[in-house]
């Protein structure tokens, strides 16, 4: 049993989680400065339950005195990161599976179920069983227009959809010292999709740069002893990486882009906790350039959060995607859970930067989504089929 840094709950597993509270006797919150309430699924609502569900958390945060509160601020993961409320050594829980991404900050993030979660608002603590690690050692240097998302596709293909279940992974190398945060958001946010408890970065220099203003801490060492015990070691290097696409219906199914070129999409999703930050969505507008996006597919593109929003419209950036035909909406999840809007019909097919595939994810089960980088989501949004960003001058 271990006391919690940080307790996060959004606009779906929140309200079950409120009412867990209640149900166990519940009055007041453990600690009001250590829970974390975002609105990102179905914001702003987008139908009467969830329009019910807003109402209800806001009530509730009012009555315990939540500070950390935010009703458009962003996807829930990004926000806590971008708030400092997960840090090096600190212990982190959301009921969300994609928690697990605060581990690019050092800290021991995870994703729990609504029931634990009205466990930890009571009592401020949770049952863990320490997971064995999974030692991730990445090398090399990116060639062009290859970066952390095709790395986490491709060591996804390697342990496969259930090789790391309960177990932690831990990303170090050479090619993670100089990854940003950005890139280490997003390896450590798909580390769920191989079963994982959490992933983690030992946190550097970088992590502390990031840190700094966000939370007043004192720079430490933090990592694994040098004789530490792994249940398995896996060495990548990213030297001669191509860019990858996951294939319906898993994310373990990462291939080649050159495997699926030419395969006709209707929609094409830049965003999500994996892949809307400021350095994605750079990443797209360097592969647009001044083309436009093919009249025959549906460009949304979502930034992660009020701030990573702000970045890219000062930058110029919101101006280009939309004069080039895409539909730049509010931070939120969008079609990254099927909920709120950007559904997918019978047939039709998704490109998407976000983390999952699984069928019916993003609307039908007779759709198909892949999964891929910024840069490839960008290039095939260009020219209406499935194409390797390093073919688009």
């Amino acid at each position: 049993m271990a006391p919690v840094d940080g307790a996060m709950i959004h606009d779906i597993t929140g309200p079950l989680a409120i009412q867990k509270f209640y149900e166990m006797g519940g009055e007041r919150v453990f600690d009001p400065e250590r829970i974390i309430m975002l609105f990102d699924h179905q914001i702003p609502a987008d139908s009467l339950a969830a329009a019910c569900n807003h109402v209800y958390m806001r009530k509730f945060a009012a009555e315990q005195d939540i500070l950390n509160y935010d009703i458009n601020a962003g996807v829930c993961h990004q926000v806590t990161m971008e708030k400092g409320r997960a840090a090096p050594g600190e212990i982190v829980v959301g009921a969300d599976s994609h928690t697990c991404m605060y581990g690019a900050a050092g800290a021991f993030a995870t994703g729990i179920g609504s029931t634990d979660m009205g466990f930890v608002l009571k009592f401020g603590a949770l049952y863990f069983k320490v997971p064995e690690t999974i030692r991730a050692m990445v090398s090399g240097r990116f060639p062009w227009r290859v970066g952390p998302k095709d790395l986490i596709l491709s060591i996804a293909r390697d342990i496969g959809a259930d090789g790391a279940t309960y177990q932690a992974i831990e990303f170090c190398g050479e090619t993670l010292g100089s990854m940003t945060m950005a890139g280490r958001m997003t390896c450590c946010n798909m580390a769920i999709e191989m079963g994982a408890k959490a992933g983690i970065v030992a946190p550097d220099e970088v992590t502390w740069e990031y840190m700094r203003g966000r939370r007043a801490m004192e720079p430490f060492t933090l990592a694994s002893d040098p004789d530490a015990p792994y249940a398995g070691s896996r060495s990548y290097d990213v030297s001669d990486l191509e860019p990858q696409v996951a294939v319906p219906h898993n994310v373990d199914t990462g291939v080649p882009v050159s495997r699926v070129a030419g395969t006709h999409i209707d929609q094409v999703f830049i965003g999500s906790c994996t892949n809307g930050r400021f350095e994605d969505i750079e990443e797209a507008v360097g592969v647009l350039g001044t083309e436009k996006f093919s009249p025959d597919v549906r460009v949304i593109i979502i930034p992660a959060s009020r701030e990573e929003y702000l970045r890219a419209l000062t930058a110029g950036y919101i101006e280009t995607l939309v004069r080039a035909g895409g539909l730049v909406e509010a931070p939120c999840c969008g079609p990254c859970m099927g909920g709120a809007f950007g559904l997918l019909a019978p047939g039709e097919v998704s490109l998407s930067t976000s983390n999952r595939n699984f069928r019916g994810r993003q609307g039908s089960t007779e759709s198909e989504v892949y999964l891929c980088s910024p840069a490839t989501a960008a290039a095939s949004a260009i020219t209406g089929v499935i194409t390797d960003p390093r073919e688009v001058p």
